[in-house]
């Protein structure tokens, strides 16, 4: 090991975290490098109870902007159980998560008793998607077109809830199960989502237009649900456009379009006030992020990438790399590598100031890390300068297993 790099690690706080950054972050992104390790989301949840006093009211993490309502409704007025909120409130699995529903549980004590204004807030930012396909933009569409009709003339709207409901047709089809695979079995450029499009387009443009007389008859959250509405309806009509595409850029803009409702919900996140966002590395990195899907190389710029060129100093983002998972044969890393080098910290749990690391490496860049698992994604020593700062975690114990640090 390098004994220069002790010198850049330093205790997991909040506080070390922002004092290695210039400015405290009106959107701080704190990235992990593979899903369902709870030792990831249990250093988050610390991460973020000690935020809270230094001013952060939300988090916001890698799941179903819609399914997050339910948990931001159970956090503020104890709507729901936490059962429930837990098995309906999170996409992509992360209910089941005992992290997740700590930190949900946490958060509703909390604010108990607490006024509105003083509460934590939690908000989903992916879109309504999953790896084999999308959501109905149904939800989405008639909550928008409901907001407008109570709110404004009869005759500004586009059209009745009824020919939504034609155009929409039944649920099924928008989520068919192959349609990623084949583009033949998407729906997305029918001449009933063509049509679809144009009036989602029209009511987007009814809310822009009504704004002033919006917000006086809206409470403020009820126009960022709004707001939430039209950047998910349009969203997903965009993602199935693409998902029904059969020319070479299909792929490419299905990503794109996925990062840009991302980083639409991170920008209407970070504008109500300082938030952590918590998702993969690849969804919050600035450098463009990349994947294969066969032999077939992609790329795309990430949520945070788009986010962090809207906010300039005001996004930061801090990647998370580990050591070991051995219950899924990522052993111990080589020495050569930078997790490597990390590794023969004595500290379990670490944060490194990535400028000083970087000025400790200087030329010698450590080996990039090569992992026996798909599941988890290595850090690119060569981007250590477009990271803000780096969290390590040594050894991530198999499911049942005690963290040593606990």
């Amino acid at each position: 090991m390098n004994t220069a790099i002790k010198d850049a690690a330093r205790p997991v706080a909040a506080e070390t975290l922002l004092g290695l950054l210039p400015a405290q972050p009106r959107l701080l992104a704190l990235g992990e490098p593979t899903h369902g390790e709870d030792v990831l989301l249990e250093v988050r949840n610390d991460l973020f109870r000690q935020l809270v006093e230094h001013g952060y009211r939300t988090i916001t993490i890698e799941s179903d902007c819609m399914m997050g309502l339910l948990v931001d409704d159970y956090l503020t007025m104890g709507a729901g159980t936490l059962d429930d909120v837990m098995a309906h409130g999170f996409s992509h699995g992360f209910g089941a998560s005992a992290a997740n529903r700590e930190l949900v549980r946490w958060m509703r004590a909390y604010n108990d008793g607490r006024p509105r204004s003083e509460q934590l807030r939690f908000a989903g930012f992916d879109g309504p998607l999953e790896m084999t396909g999308a959501a109905s933009p149904r939800q989405a569409l008639t909550a928008l077109h409901a907001y407008l009709s109570a709110r404004v003339d009869i005759e500004l709207l586009p059209c009745t809830p009824e020919t939504l409901d034609r155009l929409l047709g039944a649920d099924d089809p928008w989520g068919h199960p192959e349609s990623l695979r084949d583009p033949a079995r998407s729906v997305g450029q029918t001449p009933e989502a063509r049509q679809l499009r144009l009036l989602a387009d029209d009511l987007v443009a009814l809310l822009d237009t009504q704004l002033p007389h919006l917000a006086a008859v809206s409470t403020p959250d009820e126009l960022d649900r709004a707001r939430l509405f039209a950047r998910t309806a349009t969203g997903l009509l965009r993602y199935h456009f693409w998902l029904a595409d059969t020319s070479p850029g299909r792929l490419p803009q299905l990503l794109g379009a996925r990062a840009t409702m991302m980083a639409g919900n991170l920008l209407a996140t970070a504008a109500n006030g300082p938030a952590l966002a918590f998702a993969h590395n690849s969804h919050l990195q600035r450098e463009q992020s990349s994947t294969r899907l066969g032999d077939m190389p992609l790329q795309w710029w990430s949520a945070g990438a788009i986010a962090g060129s809207h906010l300039g100093q005001g996004y930061a983002f801090a990647a998370t790399a580990l050591g070991t998972i051995r219950h899924h044969g990522v052993d111990t890393p080589p020495p050569d590598t930078l997790e490597g080098q990390l590794y023969a910290l004595p500290e379990d749990r670490c944060i490194v100031d990535t400028r000083r690391l970087s000025a400790i490496l200087g030329e010698q860049v450590p080996a990039p890390r090569i992992s026996p698992w798909f599941g988890y994604a290595p850090l690119d020593p060569a981007h250590l300068s477009d990271i803000d700062a780096l969290f390590f975690v040594k050894d991530c114990p198999a499911p049942g297993q005690i963290s040593q640090s606990e």
